[in-house]
């Protein structure tokens, strides 16, 4: 199955209201513009300095995600070039964010990383430090908090739709209080291995990498 094949099936089988980021880490420009020639407008990058190049090379009209772990220091490189944001993970990290947007005037779409399998592994907050990372997006002006995502632990379909239930949760009392620069728009859960279950518990963004393009072959891959 192709790339257009295989993201016209996944397209078919997801709701409409669904968000399907094309995961390309590590894939070829002419791999994106493949998957942009059938439609896909949402891709993710989890390197500022690959998300820089693809975004210099790629169709402009791309919604470009950070789905990884982002460094304070470089912030200041993927300003105006990003849609959202899928990693805050740290006050400090925020008020970088709201440092560099702050001086081009822009605002900077998040989402809040939680770790909630409490992998050492794995970056995110704890499910404990939510709020007071909401108190301070409320004292930001160039921030705006959209949502939450995680990347659960690896295990069988009960501890998957365990983890998404309890993400679900967390993301519905969210959503029924009111805050300052927090609105509860997007829950991103799901990659290739779980995203079915991940949309059965309410998931309304799913990040697809190898569903989409196939398997990586990692010997190719430059180190």
């Amino acid at each position: 199955m192709d790339i257009c094949e295989a993201y016209n099936k996944i397209k078919g089988e997801v709701p409409k209201d669904v968000t399907l980021v094309c995961v390309s880490k590590t894939r070829k420009i002419h791999e994106i513009e493949e998957a942009y020639e059938c439609g896909a407008r949402d891709f993710g990058e989890n390197k500022v300095q690959e998300l820089i190049e693809k975004y210099d090379s790629c169709s402009k009209d791309i919604r470009w995600h950070f789905i990884g772990h982002l460094q304070t220091n470089k912030v200041k490189f993927i300003v105006s070039k990003v849609h959202l944001i899928h990693s805050l993970d740290s006050v400090r990290l925020l008020r970088e964010i709201e440092k560099r947007y702050g001086l081009t005037g822009e605002v900077a779409n998040l989402l809040i990383q939680v770790n909630i399998g409490r992998e050492s592994t794995k970056t995110g907050i704890d499910v404990e430090e939510i709020d007071s990372l909401i108190k301070e997006c409320e004292e930001c002006s160039h921030v705006k908090v959209k949502g939450l995502m995680a990347t659960i632990p690896i295990g069988n379909e009960e501890d998957c739709r365990k983890y998404f239930n309890q993400m679900k949760t967390i993301y519905d009392n969210l959503k029924n209080s009111k805050h300052k620069n927090v609105s509860m728009e997007v829950l991103s859960l799901g990659m290739s291995g779980d995203f079915q279950i991940a949309l059965d518990s309410g998931s309304n963004m799913i990040r697809l990498g190898d569903s989409i393009f196939g398997k990586r072959d990692y010997k190719k891959l430059e180190v």
